[in-house]
């Protein structure tokens, strides 16, 4: 059974178009706003390790910034290549608060 766990504040949110890393629960996270909608990420590239976070967002993809590999934000299903997946998570707004489920 999943957990809702708090990662940020509406606040902490990247501007739209933008993701960034978000460090909560003893991990870190890339969080991604694209047209309205918060996705949140795996922040480990499973290319080669790269941080997502600190990747940009081309068609509703994060473009990993160490070897460009992308990653669709809804499905977290590689470009490059399908196997490589990074895991997506559910996210509820709850007044200010950005939660997750684990």
């Amino acid at each position: 059974m999943s957990a809702l766990t708090q990662i940020c504040t509406r606040t902490d949110l990247p501007p739209d178009g933008h993701a960034k890393e978000i460090h909560a629960a003893g991990r870190v996270f890339c969080v991604a706003s694209v047209g309205g909608a918060i996705s949140v990420v795996d922040n480990e590239c499973p290319h080669r390790g790269g941080p997502l976070g600190e990747g940009s967002i081309e068609a509703g993809k994060i473009v990993c910034p160490w070897h460009a590999w992308e990653f669709d934000l809804t499905t977290g299903v590689s470009s490059e290549d399908p196997a490589a997946k990074v895991s997506v998570y559910p996210v509820h707004i709850e007044g200010e608060n950005v939660l997750v489920e684990l």
